[in-house]
C-alpha cells in the first residue's frame, strides 16, 4: 500500500478556489480491497476518511484533516450489458470519458448537467442534474451501486439487493460509505436538436409551463440588469447530424461565452459600476442558433470562466414567482451581478435526499465570477428561495443546517438513521456533514 497511501503536506483545493483542506494522507486505491485497507488503517489512526472527485463542489462536502481518497485508479468501464441496457462504470472515471466511450459503443446517457469534467461518483453523490420535462438526475439513472462501509463491507445495492441503501446511496453525500462502481442506465444514443433564442424576461417567465411543457429539455439564462434572457430548447431529433460550424461554434463557445466573458468578468470585478452596461451589452452578443448532434454534445458546455454558485430546487409551480422576487431585489439593491442566472427543471424521483425527491422542481442558480464578494448577494437570494421550501444543491454554496433541511425533506431521517446503522463512528464525518446531517 505505499504507492497508494502516502503522508501528505499538500493542500487540497476545489475547483473554485473556495474551499481547502490539509489531509494527513491521501490515498490512490486500485481495488476495492486496497480501499477497504485504507478505511482499516484509517479507523485504527483515528482518521477520518472522505473520498474527492475533481472538486468541483462550492461546498466542503469532500474536505478532510484525515484521509482524502482519490479515485484517480478506480477508473474505466466493467460491463456494459445491452440486454438489461446498463453500463457498469468504476466510481472515478470522469464523465467526459464516459461519455466518449459510450459513444464508440453506439450508447448514451438520457440526461446530463451542462459540465462534465466530474467523477461520475462525484456527480451523483452530490445531485448534479441537467434539465428535463421527463428526464431527471443523473442519480436517477442508477440502477446499481457499489459501497464500502465503514467496516470494509462491500454492499452490491439495487432495487432487489439492500434497497434501502440504494434509495439513499445514489445521493449520498460521502456519508455513508465510498461508492466504488456504479450501473448506469444507456439507450441507443440519438440526435438532440438544440434551439437557442433569446428572449424577454416578461415573456419566458409568462410562458414558462409551456415552454416545459413543450420541450424534452429547457432551460433558460436571466441576464441581471437587463430584461433579456437566452434560452435553451433541446428535442430528440431524426437527423441528420449538423453540429456547429467549427468556426461559428468556437466564437460562440469559446470566444463569447469564455474569452470576452473572462474579460467582461474581470472588468466588472475592477469596475462593478460597469457590470449593468456589459450585462447589457452581454445579453444581447448571443444570436439564436439551431444544431443537432448527440447528447453529451447538446447537453454539455465548456466553462472555463472559474465562479462560486448557489443553487435551489423548489416546487416548480414556485419558480416564476421566486425569479421575479430574485429580480425586484436586484433592481432594488446596489449589488451589481456579472453572471447570469439559470434556470432548470427536473421531474421528481424517489432518491432519499436528492433535491427533486416526492416533487416536481424547477431549479434556480446563481452565480459570482471567482474572486468577487458574493455573500450580500447569495444571502440575498437565499433569503428567496427559502421562503419558497428551497432544497440546496448538495455541492453549492448555502447555510442551511440539519434543523432546517429535516423540515424540507420528509425523508431525512431515514437517512440519518441508515447512516447511523453504516457509519456509527463517524468515519465519514467532516464539518460539513455535520451541519447538514447532524452529528
Amino acid at each position: 500500500m505505499t504507492d497508494t497511501y502516502a503522508r501528505t503536506t499538500s493542500t487540497w483545493r476545489n475547483w473554485a478556489g473556495n474551499v481547502s483542506a490539509r489531509p494527513a494522507r491521501v490515498a490512490s486505491p486500485a481495488s476495492v480491497g486496497e480501499l477497504a485497507e485504507v478505511l482499516r488503517r484509517a479507523s485504527e489512526d483515528g482518521l477520518t476518511v472522505k473520498p474527492v472527485g475533481t472538486g468541483h463542489s462550492f461546498t466542503a462536502t469532500a474536505a478532510t484533516s484525515g484521509v482524502l481518497v482519490r479515485p484517480d485508479l478506480l477508473t474505466g468501464i466493467r460491463d456494459i450489458d445491452r440486454t438489461a441496457m446498463t453500463v457498469t462504470v468504476e466510481a472515478g472515471t470522469p464523465l467526459k470519458r464516459l461519455n466518449a466511450a459510450l459513444a464508440r459503443e453506439g450508447l448514451s446517457l438520457t440526461n446530463m448537467g451542462d459540465i462534465m469534467e466530474q467523477t461520475v461518483a462525484g456527480a451523483t453523490s452530490t445531485g448534479t442534474h441537467g434539465t428535463g420535462r421527463d428526464s431527471a438526475s443523473i442519480a436517477a439513472q442508477i440502477r446499481a451501486l457499489e459501497l464500502v462501509t465503514a467496516d470494509g463491507t462491500v454492499l452490491r445495492c439495487s432495487p432487489d439487493e439492500h434497497p434501502d441503501v440504494f434509495a439513499a446511496a445514489r445521493v449520498g453525500l460521502g456519508a455513508l460509505g465510498v461508492v466504488t462502481a456504479l450501473t448506469l442506465a444507456v439507450e441507443p444514443v440519438f440526435l438532440l436538436t438544440a434551439r437557442e433564442e433569446p428572449m424577454s424576461f416578461d415573456r419566458v417567465t409568462s410562458d414558462f409551463d409551456q415552454l416545459v411543457a413543450e420541450n424534452e429539455h429547457f432551460e433558460f439564462y436571466w441576464f441581471p440588469h437587463t430584461g433579456n434572457c437566452n434560452t435553451k430548447r433541446n428535442n430528440r431529433s431524426a437527423g441528420p447530424a449538423a453540429p456547429p460550424g467549427r468556426v461559428s461554434g468556437w466564437i460562440e463557445d469559446e470566444l463569447l461565452s469564455n474569452g470576452i466573458f473572462q474579460v467582461a468578468c474581470s472588468v466588472g470585478r475592477a469596475v462593478p459600476a460597469a457590470i449593468p452596461s456589459i450585462a447589457a451589452l452581454s445579453s444581447r452578443a448571443l444570436s439564436a442558433r439551431t444544431y443537432t448532434d448527440i447528447p453529451y454534445k447538446v447537453f454539455t458546455s465548456p466553462r472555463r470562466v472559474r465562479f462560486v454558485e448557489m443553487e435551489y430546487a423548489l416546487p416548480r409551480e414556485a419558480a416564476v414567482e421566486a425569479l421575479r422576487e430574485l429580480k425586484g431585489m436586484v433592481e432594488r439593491s446596489p449589488l451589481r451581478i456579472s453572471f447570469p442566472v439559470e434556470v432548470r427543471t427536473a421531474p421528481a424521483d424517489d432518491i432519499t435526499l436528492s433535491t427533486a425527491s416526492g416533487r416536481e422542481s424547477a431549479y434556480i442558480a446563481v452565480h459570482m465570477y471567482r474572486g468577487t464578494p458574493y455573500q450580500a448577494y447569495f444571502t440575498a437570494v437565499e433569503r428567496i428561495m427559502t421562503g419558497y421550501d428551497g432544497r440546496p444543491h448538495w455541492g453549492k454554496i448555502h447555510t442551511r443546517d440539519a434543523a432546517a433541511l429535516a423540515g424540507s425533506y420528509p425523508r431525512f431521517g431515514e437517512f440519518t438513521a441508515l447512516r447511523d446503522r453504516l457509519d456509527p463512528d463517524r468515519l465519514f464525518a467532516n464539518d460539513y456533514l455535520r451541519r447538514v446531517l447532524g452529528d
